[in-house]
């Protein structure tokens, strides 16, 4: 008899993993949002009965009702915490999250990793509990970040590294050999939600920050990015140079723009390799904002 799982899942990482799991366990319920479609049609396609949209306040509890046979729930890019009535219908309660806990708890982890100038990061499979990414960790995988990797190509590393670490669970679960190791609460740390908004640039940063803070929300994410003249520049890649420039001159100012934009920061000069714009002249010495 096959395994059986409820999934929450959703985006395209969530999509691609509900048909790998479709192959070789029994998917009792999916939940989704409502903007994964791909997810929607492959569970209607396959007569998976499917809950989209806010789980909360008992919506997703009176859904599935209580006939339901899962022992294992499996939360796999959710977009939403769900409500403790739910996990305690589940005896394994496991949810992925991107960081290697109890570092990182929170959201977008692999961007705030990046940021933060750190050369790993991973993913930890973890007992879904009252609180944000605190439950007991089953399973970690150590990713390397390199130094030219993006937010989005972590994204990538962790597509190729999910599915195994998703069956391993599923086989430490069949073979009743889940083991829950307590998280250290003295070194967690946690980064909130971060929207397109908050990707503004200050170019008073050392410009080691700058480019991590570049390269985290670089296409196809929003990016950072900076004003000149009112008109928004998104950056995608930037690099070091030797320009020199007197440190009384304010950061953000533009050193030169032929053949390359290069602009101040406090602790060196940096060349913009890549960024979107349409229909900007740039002034040397003025100033970016």
């Amino acid at each position: 008899m096959a395994t059986k799982a409820t999934l929450l899942v959703s985006g395209e990482l969530g999509h691609d993993l509900l048909v790998n799991l479709f192959k070789y366990i029994d998917i009792e319920f999916v939940a989704t949002d409502k903007k994964s479609l791909k997810i929607i049609d492959f569970a209607r396609l396959n007569n998976i009965p499917i809950f989209t949209g806010n789980p909360r306040n008992g919506m997703l509890s009176s859904f599935i009702g209580e006939d339901f046979k899962s022992e294992l729930l499996l939360s796999i890019n959710y977009l939403f915490l769900i409500e403790e009535d739910f996990i305690n219908k589940f005896l394994y309660p496991i949810n992925f999250h991107g960081s290697l806990l109890p570092r990182y708890r929170g959201r977008t982890p692999h961007v705030w990793a990046i940021i933060n100038n750190e050369h790993e990061t991973g993913i930890t499979a973890h007992f879904i509990d009252n609180g944000c990414d605190t439950g007991d960790i089953v399973l970690q995988k150590n990713i390397a970040i390199s130094y030219d990797d993006t937010g989005f190509s972590i994204l990538e590393k962790y597509k190729m590294a999910y599915p195994e670490m998703v069956k391993t669970v599923i086989d430490l679960y069949v073979n009743n050999n889940i083991k829950r190791i307590k998280q250290d609460d003295s070194i967690a740390t946690y980064y909130g939600k971060r929207v397109p908004e908050d990707g503004q640039i200050d170019w008073g940063w050392q410009k080691e920050r700058i480019r991590n803070w570049v390269r985290a929300l670089a296409f196809p994410y929003p990016g950072a990015f900076t004003f000149f003249e009112d008109k928004k520049i998104i950056i995608d890649k930037i690099s070091y140079c030797k320009n020199g420039f007197s440190n009384e001159i304010a950061n953000g100012t533009i050193l030169e723009t032929n053949p390359d934009l290069i602009i101040k920061t406090s602790n060196g000069a940096i060349k913009i390799e890549t960024m979107r714009v349409e229909d900007v002249e740039f002034v040397k010495n003025k100033i970016l904002k």
